[in-house]
């Protein structure tokens, strides 16, 4: 993220960001999702409300954070279902009906287990869509194939379903918010396609 800012001692100065703002609209127009004050989470929220859906959320990794990155914003409870923080298989399979064929064969880190998991979570909390997130945080858990900070994301609606693999540097916390910042960026694009 980052944000272009002009000082003024006067307000008869000329705006020199407006040249600067064209440019970088050109070049990197499909990942601005705000031109103004709105956090990622408040663009999500915004545009949910406007379409007039609901959201739910499947969280691993990063344990209930995206889930707390819209219900901080006023207003939250038109649009938020609910959450599963399955954290342990088990509770995949169980509460998202993840079939423990898929965890077996793909591991609980893959796109098959996060597809799993949306439509599991959109099933049980009864939303118009569901994302999830399943992820290896660190600082332990990860492997040659599946290194920490391997994230999987998916997004499921009537639209059908969309992933998104990431892989995240940096410590803990960083990959958790890389992964929620993610996901909700998947869901924002979901909402405008």
């Amino acid at each position: 993220m980052f944000r272009i800012t002009q000082s003024c001692n006067r307000a008869d100065e000329p705006d020199l960001t407006a040249g600067l703002l064209t440019e970088v609209r050109r070049r990197l127009d499909e990942y601005i999702y705000e031109v103004g004050p709105r956090s990622m989470p408040e663009v999500v929220k915004d545009l949910l409300e406007e379409k007039k859906l609901t959201i739910g959320i499947a969280e691993s990794c990063t344990a209930g954070l995206a889930a707390a990155a819209l219900t901080d914003i006023p207003g939250a409870s038109k649009i938020f279902r609910g959450g599963v923080i399955a954290y342990d298989n088990q509770v995949k399979e169980r509460i998202l009906q993840v079939p423990a064929a898929i965890i077996d064969q793909y591991g609980a880190v893959s796109e098959e287990c996060a597809v799993a998991m949306a439509k599991g979570c959109r099933n049980v909390i009864n939303s118009d869509i569901a994302i999830s997130i399943t992820g290896i945080a660190g600082p332990d858990g990860g492997s040659p194939g599946k290194p920490v900070g391997l994230v999987w994301l998916a997004v499921d609606g009537a639209k059908g379903t969309k992933t998104r693999r990431i892989l995240s540097g940096g410590n803990r916390a960083r990959i958790r918010k890389v992964a929620v910042l993610n996901a909700l960026d998947l869901a924002r694009r979901y909402l405008i396609s």
